[in-house]
């Protein structure tokens, strides 16, 4: 499929000469920090080295002194407390957090998860009855809780507290609870509006502390939970983020907890440099398989662990979890295209829709992520689950999934999300009717340039212009993630060195060695996954141009700089 490479806004070119002087760094740096918003030295310093004192004043989120308030009644009265999160990654994070800073303070301390299966997403009547029916007088929710209004209600008709730390939209009421911590409330001015569910309720301890007079280095120790956090629930890494991002992820590197440095060595990065990317690709699948496959309360027994032997045995379990997942995540997609590519009208169509009663349930929203990036459209994936059709939708870029699902609410019997991702449940009857309904609103809808994967190009350069020095200023961008995405570079008229070669078990990748024509600058070396496509075009001697990012790569002890090429296309894409 062919994709459309989009050149950002170069910036004032008066404000990247001033910056490039006031920094003495190249045009390309300055241009790069100048499309980030950053434009004076001030701003730059603050970018490149963040500062834990820059964190925002906690008590500016609605409803905080009623928050801290609570938790130190909770603690003075020694009652009965349950730290409730969702079964995701974020979720788990955020209970293994809050209860290793309540732990040692309160005595009759629980964790809850809810079941994904028997209970479902969010605050769920099985847990309330559980705490009143065992005497718990306080909850504290995170990760969820915002639209529980009625669950609430009936909570504190019962006498049981909440405290709620969520980070989503909240619905039309706000729930009856002692306090709500979340900045997406209408009338809460905190300005970060993006933090992670983990990170809400970080903000609950740092203000139990600066109103206790207690040294924050306490909650600092945990920041390794809340960077694995803001990398899996793919926060935007800027402000307030970024800077808990970059020392949590110091932490993670330097002193992990014992629950995190087995699933670092389970996930083969022992002794290497963690990036957000490494989260979201290798430890956070490995905590999400547990609520995925069995049960989410087996991520927080990891995390909160502290014996490492004890560690390493739920350790090898919830990896045991992770194979489960992707073998059934592979063996689904796999069957998920064949239904596509083996049906003229599926194959034809703006959306996919697709519903197989024996789907696992817990892997449909990754299922549902592989065919949208395989066809490009507005994907649907359904399986049975207690006599109902449920499942998960992924969009695509700049299209309204939410609101298209909710045109056809009278079909459905539930449905949540937002622009780019929902879940949604309905009658196994109406499948067909919903299908037809949807596939009319995305025809309606949707645009050809919606439906082109679009790569967003940082700036052009030429490959003499990557040298050391350049690299080492650009690693100090990181870390990287939404707002804060690693460069991407385009190099035009490049060509093959004679050495470019197929690799990988089924020759599915590329292998480049590239030289500039006119430039005595080497050899620079390049991977390009799962484009041997492009094989003939590298090889036919004529001149193409590359889009890619930039990375170190180590082997056999040495460490070079490598391209990782994102697309490829024959001369030439920008009319150069």
């Amino acid at each position: 499929m062919d994709k459309i490479w989009n050149l950002k806004k170069q910036g004032d070119t008066n404000e990247v000469k001033h910056l490039s002087a006031a920094l003495n760094v190249n045009m390309i740096i300055a241009r790069l920090l100048v499309q980030r918003g950053i434009r004076t030295f001030n701003e730059a310093k603050a970018f490149f080295r963040p500062r834990l004192s820059d964190l925002l004043d906690p008590f500016l989120m609605k409803d905080m002194d009623l928050a801290v308030t609570r938790v130190e009644q909770a603690i003075a009265r020694q009652e009965k407390v349950i730290v409730y999160g969702d079964y995701d990654v974020d979720g788990t994070t955020s209970v293994a957090m809050m209860y290793s800073f309540l732990k040692p303070r309160i005595e009759q301390i629980e964790y809850y998860i809810p079941d994904r299966y028997s209970e479902g997403y969010g605050i769920s009547p099985q847990s309330i009855n559980y705490a009143i029916d065992n005497g718990f007088t306080l909850v504290i929710a995170l990760d969820c809780g915002i639209k529980a209004v009625e669950k609430i209600e009936d909570a504190k008709n019962r006498g049981l507290d909440f405290i709620i730390c969520d980070h989503h939209n909240p619905g039309d009421r706000i729930p009856p609870a002692v306090a709500v911590l979340d900045p997406k409330r209408p009338d809460c001015s905190y300005p970060n509006k993006e933090l992670s569910g983990c990170g809400v309720g970080f903000k609950l301890l740092q203000a139990f502390c600066l109103k206790n007079n207690l040294e924050q280095d306490e909650i600092f120790e945990l920041l390794d939970l809340l960077a694995v956090s803001i990398a899996s629930d793919i926060v935007p890494i800027e402000g307030e983020n970024r800077v808990l991002a970059y020392y949590g992820l110091k932490k993670l590197n330097s002193s992990p907890s014992i629950g995190l440095q087995t699933i670092i060595n389970l996930a083969g990065l022992t002794d290497t440099e963690i990036t957000i990317s490494d989260i979201v690709f290798k430890i956070g699948p490995r905590l999400n398989a547990s609520g995925r496959i069995e049960h989410g309360k087996k991520s927080v027994q990891i995390l909160v662990s502290d014996d490492e032997s004890q560690s390493d045995l739920i350790g090898e379990e919830i990896n045991s979890f992770n194979e489960i997942r992707k073998t059934l995540d592979r063996d689904i997609t796999l069957e998920a295209i064949e239904m596509i590519e083996s049906n003229e009208e599926l194959k034809s169509t703006n959306s996919t829709v697709l519903y197989n009663r024996d789907w696992h349930k817990g892997v449909v929203g990754i299922v549902a992520s592989r065919v949208t990036e395989q066809y490009y459209r507005p994907t649907v994936i359904l399986t049975e689950s207690n006599g109902l059709a449920k499942g998960s939708a992924r969009s695509v870029r700049d299209f309204d999934l939410y609101e298209a699902i909710g045109k056809c609410s009278d079909l459905l019997e539930s449905y949540g999300g937002h622009m780019y991702a929902a879940g949604l449940t309905l009658k196994i009857e109406n499948i067909q009717l919903f299908r037809q309904r949807f596939e009319e609103i995305v025809t309606k809808q949707i645009t050809d340039l919606q439906q082109t994967q679009t790569i967003e190009i940082d700036a052009k350069i030429t490959l003499s212009e990557i040298t050391p020095r350049f690299y080492r200023i650009l690693k100090q961008f990181a870390p990287f993630g939404p707002h804060n995405m690693a460069p991407v570079f385009v190099t035009e008229d490049v060509y093959d060195a004679g050495t470019s070669r197929l690799v990988g078990k089924n020759q599915e990748h590329l292998k480049l060695d590239l030289v500039e024509p006119d430039v005595n600058s080497g050899i620079f070396t390049g991977i390009a996954f799962n484009q041997s496509h492009a094989f003939d075009l590298i090889t036919s001697g004529s001149p193409f141009d590359i889009c890619f990012t930039i990375a170190e790569n180590e082997f056999r002890g040495k460490t070079n700089l490598q391209l990782y090429i994102k697309d490829i296309k024959q001369r030439d894409f920008l009319g150069a």
